[in-house]
């Protein structure tokens, strides 16, 4: 088998189930429970809340435990949006965002909020200087990505944010769901007042991740119950899940810094031999994310491709998991204005430290051999 499908989840490390299962069993107690069961779960929480703010080099307050990316962007965006609409209601963000920020933003508009998407370039980057024309005296936020999840396009987020500082009453939401353990992102140098992290895309498990939210950022929390997670998400907290994360977050950060190279020259052998092939559309930046490479076959249905290389156990993807149900055409690469048979037959290639660079031509050759059959030019 051949899994390069990575940003769409990952396989999650053998210690991380290892953690999560001796957690459930000997940590079962509720948190907010008075008995010392429920002490030594708490205590385990809290221990695991500081491990992933050393990761992140914030404080533990900043951290608030989340089932993931979706409720992190939700939280991060309504949250602003609703706790400080009264300076203003006006939102800033681009064209090629996950569907959990462009779906939440529709939300808002809905109860009269007004948001601005920004035009990105052929390649999906966002450039500051036209995020800052469309600022004005009541906007209140500005979300963009890191990486962006079909392209693979790294954002200026230093320099958005740099510039987002000179304007004291707006705040700043970064997407780092896609970067974490493959692009750097320093939150202690980048004035970022929000940022969103996802277990599953980095080997952790399905429904936990963090936000990070600055201290003395208040948010209109999205769930109202027992006050957990100082008034800001209630609802048990996933104790086990939340330190199968921290163990995740530790081991992705030792895998970048020891392996980001080999799934760079991963990448960059998938570019040189798609490149040779004249059925095939490269849509990713050369110098995009280690882990994302973003290719069209015009003529050629995406699902199709998809479905067809399965039954050869190859793995890839259309575009985001989060939209794969909407018909054939990736909004993201329409939003890039590129030809509509490059819109309509995109495919995602998605790596992780799990994969290496003996699975290239194996793949290569099955690919080949797939877009040959289905264009009528060869064997199956």
């Amino acid at each position: 088998m051949i899994y390069f499908d990575n940003s769409a989840t990952t396989r999650p490390f053998p210690e991380v189930i290892d953690v999560f299962q001796k957690v459930a069993h000997q940590y079962f107690a509720n948190p907010s429970s008075p008995h010392y069961l429920g002490a030594e779960a708490e205590r385990l929480l809290e221990h695991t809340r500081k491990k992933i703010a050393e990761q992140l080099k914030v404080q533990p307050n900043e951290v608030i435990f989340t089932s993931g990316g979706t409720e992190g962007n939700n939280l991060a965006i309504k949250g602003i949006a609703l706790e400080h609409q009264g300076r203003g209601k006006h939102m800033i963000t681009s064209q090629i965002e996950h569907p959990s920020v462009i779906e939440a933003f529709k939300g808002l508009e809905r109860l009269g909020f007004e948001v601005t998407y920004v035009n990105v370039d052929r390649y999906g980057y966002v450039d500051p200087e036209a995020i800052e024309k469309e600022i004005r005296e009541d906007t209140i936020l500005i979300s963009t990505m890191s990486v962006n999840n079909e392209l693979g396009t790294i954002q200026p987020i230093e320099e958005i944010a740099k510039m987002a500082k000179r304007y004291p009453k707006l705040y700043l939401h970064v997407d780092h769901v896609q970067g974490v353990g493959k692009v750097p992102l320093s939150l202690k140098q980048i004035p970022i007042d929000l940022l969103t992290v996802s277990g599953h895309k980095i080997h952790g498990l399905n429904g936990t991740g963090v936000l990070f939210v600055r201290g003395g950022i208040k948010l209109f929390p999205l769930f109202h119950g027992g006050g957990h997670e100082n008034n800001r998400r209630s609802g048990t907290e996933n104790a086990a899940g939340m330190v199968a994360f921290g163990k995740a977050m530790r081991l992705i950060a030792e895998k970048e810094r020891d392996h980001v190279n080999e799934l760079k020259g991963i990448r960059e052998e998938l570019i040189s031999q798609l490149d040779q092939m004249n059925d095939v559309v490269i849509n990713s930046p050369q110098e995009g994310a280690p882990h994302i490479l973003n290719i069209s076959v015009p003529g050629v249905k995406p699902e199709v491709m998809v479905h067809a290389l399965a039954e050869k156990e190859i793995f890839i993807s259309t575009k985001s998991a989060c939209s794969s149900k909407q018909p054939d055409v990736s909004s993201v690469l329409q939003a890039c204005h590129l030809a509509e048979d490059v819109t309509t037959s995109a495919l995602r290639i998605s790596l992780s430290y799990q994969n290496d660079r003996s699975e290239v031509e194996p793949f290569m050759t099955s690919f080949k051999q797939t877009v040959h059959y289905l264009k009528g030019k060869g064997e199956k």
